[in-house]
């Protein structure tokens, strides 16, 4: 029988099975003759799914019911007001919100690794998404405020991807503190020459790979995030230089310098810096 005969007959099958056409075990009997192993686990694991979700609703207690609506009903007043708040009122929606995905994502790892993280970053990117919306809400326009925003979500997200052990967040942290960093930069530092912009980020990045080798003996993955910090900050003068300085002299020569440089050091220490971050 060829595959597109027996595809038709397994929908058919299926459309008996929920229908109550045939018994469950008759359509069983039916798809072990005309389907595959894969289509045949994969169909179980559908039909435990939803059978698993249907008496969850039919369990349901009347408590439970008024507890579901209740919460999207006040979700949807929050939503719908939130902009008629006091900014009190506002700030401590935004926190709470954030702290029940928080909760909820790292009470999910232990059953859903990638479910969990999930619903950890929508936590983060909202404390940062609430905190703009806020201050565009208010007409709080000067940088500083954003500037102020931004460290303290990466201040936030690097305590919180060590303690929780999320390396992405971690990473992120330290990018947005790079961020916060060169933005502190170009309102302060105008006018900067090519080697005062290269003293600027080299010795953040030797910093970085110092505490890279210093904390490897307790913990691998934050040694691998610092050390990848430090790589990063590395470039960050010629970055900076394409974005905040009008005057980049001999920018790809930098670069090349730089690329070449890295790559010295790199090798000759690749024994060390290995064990630091594998």
């Amino acid at each position: 029988m060829n595959q597109d005969r027996r595809q038709i007959i397994v929908k058919e099958i299926d459309h008996w099975r929920r229908s109550k056409l045939l018994p469950d075990q008759y359509c069983d009997f039916l798809l072990n003759l005309y389907a595959d192993q894969d289509t045949i686990q994969t169909t179980k694991e559908q039909h435990h799914t939803v059978g698993k979700a249907i008496a969850a609703v039919q369990r349901a207690t009347g408590m439970q019911w008024l507890l579901t609506f209740g919460t999207f009903t006040l979700i949807s007043f929050v939503v719908l007001y939130f902009n008629e708040f006091h900014p009190l009122l506002q700030m401590a929606v935004v926190v709470g919100a954030v702290a029940v995905f928080l909760l909820t994502g790292q009470r999910l790892r232990s059953r859903n690794e990638s479910a969990g993280l999930a619903i950890t970053s929508t936590g983060m990117l909202l404390l940062l998404g609430g905190g703009l919306y806020m201050l565009n809400l208010h007409a709080i326009d000067h940088w500083g405020w954003k500037t102020g925003l931004l460290a303290f979500c990466s201040i936030f997200w690097v305590v919180y991807g060590i303690k929780a052990r999320i390396p992405a967040l971690h990473l992120s942290g330290w990018l947005a503190a790079i961020l916060v960093y060169a933005w502190l930069l170009s309102q302060f530092m105008l006018d900067s020459k090519w080697y005062e912009v290269q003293l600027y980020w080299l010795p953040i990045a030797c910093l970085f790979g110092w505490s890279s080798w210093f904390v490897h003996r307790w913990s691998k993955p934050v040694s691998a995030v610092l050390f990848a910090t430090c790589a990063l900050v590395w470039f960050m003068p010629e970055l900076y230089s394409v974005m905040f300085v009008n005057d980049a002299i001999l920018l790809q020569l930098q670069l090349i310098v730089k690329i070449a440089i890295g790559g010295i050091i790199l090798f000759s220490m690749r024994k060390q810096w290995m064990v630091w971050v594998v």
